[in-house]
């Protein structure tokens, strides 16, 4: 059955542009997760279970998003803060309860480990689109709901910085970018546009500054400053490169180093599905650095043609946003989209070597069950809003058809002249 079969049914409503672009990500998620788990095939034993495990996931992401199309965007607009304080209590179970790969990003329920600051990304957006939606005066975003939304985010952010730093400032672009669609106060914004260009700068200073004895100890304490260390070489070795080829040590950065070969070995078409040869070197092959795998096996074109479906996810979403009647819609859809955009192209710029390594997953690709669902979640929020918006457009085109049908006829009673 084709998506015109299930539309013409009703079971699928909203954006058929949203629905394709969101069932190709998942159709690319499957395949290159198939190609890129040999390492957890190896460990497992077994051949099929980490894709069927993921593809369960990716199933059950859909089946979320396509529960989540069909209900009102009311009912996001008042459960955005349930869904925030139980993140928060989440991340404060999370800091609590060990570490995995050095930081405290986890927790476990029933034998699965969630990510709370995945739900807390999902929460924030949905309770600041309901704040600059519902403070506003003649000039924007009242000075109340400038207050909210500053306290909101600042909180949020102080749970999640001190282990998760790409994250948080992840978050802290989108809702940015959410108050200057919304019209927050300019001057406002300017002066948080220059506080963290100073906090970037003086971050980046201290980085080239601070003796490896003191990150050595850092990095063996138990205090906000465990991570410090991990971030510092990050960003010293994402673009270190000796002159001499033959002295570069291939197991110093064995992450970017084998994402690099897997990039620059790929030609314009790539190796062919199932083809890589870096993917069993990798050690995030199928989460962090899938993106250097779909590269490597299908080429320039593949990656480019990645990119666009995310570009078009954008684009499609402001489209739809334009024709919102209420300004919540509009707001969310603008904000989730952003997140998944914006995410998507970090992990992108990571893989190919712009940026230092951040841990982001790629969204609706990378293999992970709470960010699967949570990424899934956006997508049915942003279908929902788009069926909505449709709905409304019918009612307007309804509408102005009955006017018309009710307009007198006038006859013309001129004779024309023989």
């Amino acid at each position: 059955m084709s998506l015109s079969t299930f539309k013409e049914k009703g079971l699928l409503q909203g954006d058929m542009a949203l629905w394709m672009i969101f069932l190709c990500l998942c159709m690319i998620s499957v395949v290159e997760v198939y190609s890129a788990s040999s390492s957890m095939t190896y460990k497992s034993g077994s051949y099929w279970q980490p894709v069927m495990e993921h593809a369960g996931y990716i199933v059950f992401g859909i089946l979320l998003a396509w529960g989540m199309h069909l209900l009102p965007c009311k009912i996001y607009k008042i459960s955005s803060v349930f869904i925030l304080f139980l993140s928060w209590i989440l991340l404060v179970v999370a800091f609590f309860s060990g570490s995995v790969n050095g930081a405290s990003r986890w927790i476990s329920i029933f034998g699965k480990t969630i990510q709370p600051s995945e739900l807390a990304k999902l929460g924030l957006v949905v309770t600041c689109a309901a704040i600059l939606s519902i403070f506003r005066d003649e000039n924007g975003t009242s000075k109340m709901g400038t207050k909210l939304l500053i306290g909101f985010t600042g909180f949020t952010l102080s749970l999640i910085v001190t282990e998760n730093l790409s994250t948080a400032a992840l978050i802290s672009a989108v809702i940015y970018i959410m108050a200057f669609y919304a019209q927050v106060n300019t001057k406002l914004l300017a002066w948080a546009f220059g506080a963290v260009a100073a906090l970037a700068i003086g971050g980046l200073t201290l980085c080239y500054s601070i003796p490896e004895t003191t990150l050595d100890s850092w990095a063996q304490s138990d205090g906000a400053l465990h991570r410090v260390p991990t971030w510092v070489h990050r960003i010293k070795n994402s673009n270190t490169l000796p002159e001499d080829p033959n002295k570069y040590d291939i197991t110093e950065n064995i992450q970017v180093t084998h994402a690099h070969i897997a990039i620059g070995t790929c030609g314009v078409i790539g190796r062919g599905p199932g083809n890589s040869i870096e993917r069993d070197f990798l050690p995030q092959a199928y989460s962090d650095f899938i993106y250097a795998i779909i590269i490597e096996e299908g080429g320039i074109l593949m990656g480019i043609g990645v990119m666009f479906l995310y570009i078009l996810l954008l684009w499609r979403a402001m489209k739809i946003a334009s024709k919102c009647k209420g300004l919540f819609p509009a707001y969310l859809i603008m904000g989730l989209s952003t997140m998944i955009v914006i995410q998507a192209m970090i992990n992108m710029a990571v893989a190919v070597g712009a940026m230092p390594v951040t841990g982001q997953p790629l969204p609706l690709i990378s293999r992970g069950g709470t960010s699967t669902f949570v990424n899934c979640a956006y997508m049915g929020m942003m279908l929902a809003v788009s069926r909505n918006a449709k709905m409304v457009g019918n009612e307007e085109a309804i509408e102005e058809q009955q006017i018309i049908e009710e307009q007198p006829i006038i006859e013309d009673t001129n004779e024309s002249d023989n």
